[in-house]
């Protein structure tokens, strides 16, 4: 049966895409001395890098979602059945949890913490719902083959051009609200950036389907693009 396979990508790619984010996030925090610009440059690159891998090596097996709100648009535009959604998202948040304990690990840090880093306002909701809805409309407009690297870049410049430097995920915010690092965020902040979150991927799939969605070529007729990459139709 092939859905516990795709259950378990999303759960291992989600955890090492937390791992990666919150780990350089460390990583670059401890080498930049203070600087808070170049420890978000770090943490940026390393982000733009792994989210590209994990893309590439999940995606033929569960579509490379990694994200609740994404595995949403994919459910209501039927590309994703129904009654995968709910596993979905809980092997995702299982996995966003995962992935922060495993950085502190790596990191010889304790490894159950809760963020302190308060992250709220207007500002910061509207920056989340921003990022979200473009990350949807790259991921439904891209054009065959090339999702996985525009998925990576829109999220690698949202870090720098949104004021809550693009979690864009809600199952980021889920995981990173386990970690009091450079990447953390506090558990009261969580409830504001999934409601933006959800809102901008209403958005973004709303202002798709005012353009038209295209219709790419396909290597095989069973194949479906999702979140960047490619899953078999059922």
């Amino acid at each position: 049966m092939d859905r516990p396979r795709k259950y378990a990508a999303e759960a291992l790619g989600t955890a090492l895409l937390l791992a990666v984010v919150i780990g350089s996030g460390i990583m670059a925090e401890r080498l930049a001395g203070g600087n808070v610009a170049v420890a978000l440059l770090a943490n940026t690159l390393a982000t733009v890098g792994g989210l590209y891998i994990l893309i590439e090596v999940f995606g033929p097996v569960s579509g490379a979602h990694f994200n609740p709100a994404v595995s949403a648009v994919m459910a209501v535009r039927r590309e994703l059945p129904w009654s995968d959604f709910a596993p979905y998202v809980a092997a995702q948040l299982l996995g966003a949890m995962v992935g922060a304990w495993l950085a502190h690990a790596m990191f010889e840090l304790p490894l159950l913490q809760w963020s302190a880093k308060a992250r709220t306002g207007w500002g910061q909701w509207i920056a989340e719902a921003v990022a979200t809805a473009g990350l949807l409309l790259v991921i439904l407009r891209a054009p065959a083959g090339r999702a996985s690297a525009m998925v990576a870049a829109f999220i690698g410049s949202a870090y720098w051009f949104t004021a809550s430097t693009s979690f864009a995920n809600p199952a980021a915010a889920f995981g990173r609200m386990f970690s009091d690092t450079f990447a953390g965020i506090s558990p009261a902040s969580v409830p504001g950036f999934v409601a933006a979150q959800l809102a901008g991927a209403a958005i973004g799939f709303a202002i798709h389907a005012f353009l038209e969605p295209r219709l790419h070529p396909r290597g095989h007729p069973n194949v479906i693009e999702a979140s960047g990459a490619t899953e078999e139709a059922p």
